[in-house]
């Protein structure tokens, strides 16, 4: 298997980290098993489409299994959120994460409806470390990023360590058992570092794909793109010479770089992973960067209602399993897409076969 240019990177990390892509071998052999259940071919759509990929992500083996899964909502502050950029102050990042570990916010009613674990990651808000819970894990990389419009969010090292936290928090997840891992983010101001890193990565344009975030109005929001364009300007020799570790430094946020790494971990653990909404679409993005064989085993959840959301899909050649105009982060999205995944698992996994239920000949086309 041909290894990707940042693969010595990541095994400074791990020295035994590798992602195995998928064989097509096993993509088809798992159509061939759907297509032998009582149904006309193809007739479950998309859900046909991520039973295959779980079969091969899985090697083959059946029973089918995703559950139990672990959802990481990644928490951290942005210098760049002194610029003006969000509806909502800097100390609301710090008061969601004591509503989550209280049990009240939208990702703590939705992981427990919908059978996930739930914990909750400081990858360095503002105001210093929380007092231990149970439920929260201190991966701090400094008390919030610095200002990325006057100068890089982070030193290489902090982003290197982010993604080191990010990959032992999803080995540690797979060592507890977990078959499937999803993240989402709480951090006031970061639609900015993540839309400045979507225009790095994919040479999007800023003036197409900046959304209102919280909730600006349109004033705010052409300041915004007004920061976004200065801070590409600043570290266009950065961009230009395109190592991800460098960019993801540059304009990136401590929690998505900890996101970024609970990605590559998950794949590297041969784990399905499930993608949350606009932030966490761009640490996918820092992800593949690192390692494009990833992208096989991700899930993208939900269409974030952002408005530059869908030309990211498109240059992504992605497709999210559902749109339901989520904007809230929090990993909400791959909370309540996760029972698809499920739903695919149960029709491999007790569907009955035509032979089985002693029916002559397979159904064609999209009804019975």
């Amino acid at each position: 298997m041909k290894e990707g240019p940042f693969t010595e990177m990541l095994r400074s990390i791990d020295p035994c980290f590798a992602i195995q892509p998928l064989n097509p071998a096993l993509l088809a052999e798992g159509q061939e098993i759907l297509d032998s259940l009582t149904k006309p071919r193809g007739s479950l759509g998309r859900l046909e489409e991520i039973a295959r990929r779980l079969f091969a992500i899985q090697g083959g083996r059946r029973p089918l299994q995703v559950s139990p899964a672990m959802l990481y909502t990644v928490a951290g502050d942005h210098g760049v959120a002194r610029q003006g950029v969000s509806a909502f102050p800097q100390s609301v990042t710090r008061q969601m994460v004591e509503n989550f570990l209280a049990g009240g916010g939208a990702i703590n009613v939705l992981c427990e409806e919908n059978g996930l674990a739930l914990s909750l990651v400081d990858a360095g808000c503002r105001g210093g470390p929380f007092p231990p819970h149970p439920m929260l894990l201190d991966h701090r990389l400094g008390d919030g990023t610095a200002d990325l419009s006057t100068g890089c969010a982070m030193t290489r090292q902090q982003a290197l360590q982010g993604l080191s936290s990010g990959i032992l928090l999803s080995r540690d997840a797979s060592q507890n058992g977990s078959q499937c891992i999803a993240c989402g983010e709480m951090g006031i101001g970061n639609t900015t570092p993540a839309t400045a890193l979507f225009c790095a990565f994919l040479q999007c344009d800023p003036d197409q794909i900046t959304g209102p975030g919280t909730g600006v109005d349109r004033e705010t929001l052409l300041h915004k793109i007004s920061v976004i364009k200065n801070a590409l300007s600043l570290h266009k020799n950065v961009i230009n010479e395109g190592d991800p570790l460098d960019i993801l430094a540059a304009l990136g946020g401590f929690e998505i770089a900890v996101m970024a790494g609970i990605m590559l971990g998950a794949a590297a653990e041969g784990l399905p992973f499930l993608v949350d909404g606009f932030i966490a679409t761009s640490a996918y993005v820092v992800a593949r960067a690192l390692d494009p064989v990833l992208s096989q085993y991700a899930f993208c959840s939900h269409s974030s209602a952002e408005p530059g959301y869908q030309h990211i899909m498109r240059a992504l050649g992605e497709k999210p399993l559902l749109d339901l105009g989520f904007r809230l982060g929090e990993g909400t999205g791959a909370a309540v897409c996760y029972p698809l995944l499920r739903s695919a698992c149960a029709v491999m996994n007790r569907m009955a076969t035509f032979t089985n239920a002693n029916i002559s000949g397979a159904l064609c086309g999209g009804n019975a």
